[in-house]
């Protein structure tokens, strides 16, 4: 009943966001909503295996782009709605979440994160070398102009679509932390040998939150060639994703779905304000500056400082 209702509030909150946006008449509020929509996603994704779970994942560039290059190849093999591309390139990245998984949680700590990292070295590898998908050329994809409902821009279209996504995400990391599920990976995060001892089947767990983590990353980047109509692995696998999708749930607050959301809003919103005003060169210095500060003033996120001022309340 509880998600029921929380799923009813996922979707007015979304009426009122899209709402807001047609009511500013700016078409750049699409397209900067757009990121910080494809940034709660990437958050909320990560924080599924890195904040629930505990194990640190350097290699969500990966999997985001493994979801935007299938785009690319379906593309050119068949054009597809972008709701279908979305499932598609989830399976992908679930798929090889899935299999990364099984071959790198046995490693523990910084050992798994190395690991990640690989896989991303080497997925930029192989896109790089795959002429199918252009290669280190890149390639174009030509959206249409006009969006397949409400009759609007496609990048209206696509701003809805990942809206639509982020109330799913959002849904489904709630659901995972108000059950036996997010209280596994509790334990699994808090002391695995113990969780392990106690009976939790931690490789299956981890299992999952890494397929799941994966899956909502490649729907996060399957609509992204069309965003951007031009796709190379330098954009594909940018630093920033990697950045991001980490401090956002650390800036919000990894105990909780809402620390993602915070997170991403908050630092998203300022990247595109700097963007527009004084440079794109300056997104990964707000991303250092305010992870120091919130290391220094706020190691829990803004949600831990604010259940720590609450309980010190007399």
């Amino acid at each position: 009943m509880r998600n029921a209702l929380f799923f009813v509030l996922l979707v007015i909150a979304a009426a009122c966001v899209f709402g807001a946006a047609h009511a500013v008449g700016n078409p750049y509020v699409y397209f900067a909503g757009y990121v910080v929509l494809q940034y709660i996603v990437l958050g909320t994704a990560w924080n599924i295996l890195g904040g629930y779970t505990g194990y640190v994942n350097f290699g969500t560039a990966a999997f985001f782009a493994l979801g935007a290059y299938s785009s690319v190849a379906l593309h050119k093999l068949v054009p597809l709605p972008i709701p279908v591309l979305m499932l598609i390139g989830g399976a992908v990245s679930g798929l090889i979440g899935l299999g990364t998984g099984y071959l790198t949680l046995r490693l523990r700590g910084v050992f798994f994160s190395i690991a990640t990292l690989a896989l991303a070295v080497v997925v930029q590898t192989i896109i790089t070398n795959w002429e199918f998908v252009g290669g280190s050329r890149g390639a174009y994809v030509v959206r249409p102009r006009a969006a397949p409902i409400l009759g609007g821009s496609y990048i209206e279209y696509l701003f809805l679509m990942m809206l639509a996504l982020c109330v799913v995400v959002l849904l489904v990391a709630r659901i995972i932390e108000r059950s036996r599920l997010g209280y596994g990976f509790a334990a699994i995060r808090d002391d695995e040998q113990a969780a392990e001892a106690s009976g939790v089947p931690t490789l299956r767990l981890k299992l999952l939150a890494t397929a799941l983590s994966g899956a909502f990353m490649g729907m996060a980047g399957a609509p992204f060639p069309y965003y951007v109509t031009y796709l190379d692995p330098a954009s594909a696998f940018s630093l920033t994703y990697a950045v991001n999708s980490i401090a956002m749930p650390l800036i919000g607050g990894t105990a909780s779905w809402l620390g993602p959301v915070i997170g991403a809003v908050l630092l998203g919103t300022l990247q595109q304000v700097a963007t527009v005003t004084i440079s794109s060169a300056l997104n990964l210095l707000l991303v250092g500056v305010l992870l120091v500060l919130f290391v220094i003033l706020a190691p829990n996120g803004i949600i831990g400082l604010v259940r720590a001022r609450r309980r010190a309340r007399p």
